[in-house]
C-alpha cells in the first residue's frame, strides 16, 4: 500500500489544521467558534489522520494543540452531534451498549494504532472529552492560563471514560475531586504541574516553542528505538512489573536497529553529544 506523506498532497480537513516540519506533525484542532469542541466531522478526520500518521515514515512525533488561546478543546459538541442526526456514524448510535463505539475510539491516537510520541500543548480550557486526547498523549505541556475540569456530573451525566484515562496520569484523589466537582472547580496549570498531569508550564506565547523543543528533540532520535521505548512504557503501565519484564526482551529485540546502535557508539566515542537543558 502506497501512503502519500503528509508533506505532499493529502486530504483536505475541515476541522483540523495539519502541517509537517522537521519530522514533527503539528495537528491543530480548528473549531475556535465552539472552543475546538469535537463534532462528527472532527471525529472522522482525527481517526483518519491517526492512520495516515501511522503510515507516514517522515513523521516521527506529533504535536496536538487547539486553535486560538481560549481552549485546547471543550470536548463533546453536544449541539453539533445532535444536529448531525441520522448522518451520525452508525457505530456511535448502535442500539446495544456492547456494540456501540465510544468517541474515544476516534479521538485517541493510541486507540487509532499510532505508536509515535504525541505531545499535547494545552492552551486554555481542557475539559470533558479533552481527556481522551490528554489521556493518550505521552508528554503534556501547558500555558500558564490553561485550566482543566470535567463538567459531566454538573449536567447529570456519568463521567466514566475520561476519569479512567486520567487514572494513568493523576493521583486517585485528584481524579475524584476533578470529576465529582464538575464545573464548580477548575484545576490550574500550576496545580496540574504539581501533580504530574503536565510536565512544563510556560507563558502562552512560549507554548508552541516549548512543545516544538520537546518534539524536535525526540524526532531527531532513531525512530525504532523511540517507538520501542514508548511501547514498553505503556505496556508497563498496563501490566504488573513481573509481566512487563517478561516481554522486555521481545521489545528490546524488536526495537534494536544495528545501524542506529553503531551511530550511537560513534557519537559516544567522539563526544559529539547534544547540549542539555535543565528543567
Amino acid at each position: 500500500m502506497h501512503n502519500t506523506p503528509l508533506s505532499e498532497a493529502g486530504p483536505a480537513y475541515s476541522t483540523l489544521r495539519v502541517s509537517v516540519d522537521a519530522g514533527v506533525a503539528w495537528v491543530e484542532l480548528h473549531r475556535p467558534e465552539v472552543l475546538n469542541a469535537f463534532n462528527e466531522a472532527m471525529l472522522r478526520e482525527l481517526a483518519g489522520l491517526w492512520t495516515r500518521l501511522r503510515l507516514d515514515d517522515e513523521v516521527r512525533v506529533v504535536v496536538v494543540t487547539g486553535a486560538g488561546d481560549r481552549a485546547f478543546t471543550a470536548g463533546y459538541d453536544r449541539a453539533g452531534m445532535e444536529a448531525a442526526g441520522a448522518d451520525r456514524d452508525p457505530l456511535l448510535q448502535a442500539a446495544s451498549p456492547f456494540l456501540r463505539a465510544d468517541v474515544g475510539e476516534f479521538l485517541g491516537p493510541k486507540s487509532g494504532g499510532l505508536w509515535k510520541p504525541v505531545v499535547a500543548a494545552v492552551n486554555g480550557i481542557a475539559c470533558g472529552g479533552a481527556f481522551y486526547l490528554l489521556g493518550e498523549a505521552d508528554i503534556i505541556v501547558a500555558a500558564d492560563t490553561a485550566t482543566f475540569f470535567d463538567p459531566h456530573t454538573t449536567f447529570g451525566m456519568p463521567a466514566v471514560f475520561e476519569p479512567l484515562h486520567l487514572l494513568r496520569r493523576m493521583p486517585l484523589g485528584e481524579v475524584l475531586r476533578l470529576t465529582l466537582l464538575g464545573s464548580a472547580e477548575r484545576m490550574s496549570a500550576a496545580r496540574a504541574l504539581q501533580i504530574g498531569l503536565v510536565s512544563e508550564v510556560v507563558p502562552p506565547d512560549e507554548l508552541r516553542a516549548c512543545a516544538g523543543t520537546v518534539a524536535t528533540t525526540i524526532a531527531a532520535l532513531p525512530p525504532l528505538a523511540v517507538q520501542a521505548t514508548l511501547r514498553s512504557i505503556w505496556t508497563g503501565s498496563d501490566l504488573g512489573p513481573a509481566q512487563a519484564l517478561g516481554v522486555a526482551h521481545a521489545l528490546v529485540a524488536a526495537g534494536t536497529d544495528p545501524a542506529a546502535i553503531a551511530a550511537g557508539q560513534q557519537t559516544f566515542r567522539t563526544g559529539d553529544r547534544p547540549k542539555w537543558r535543565l528543567r
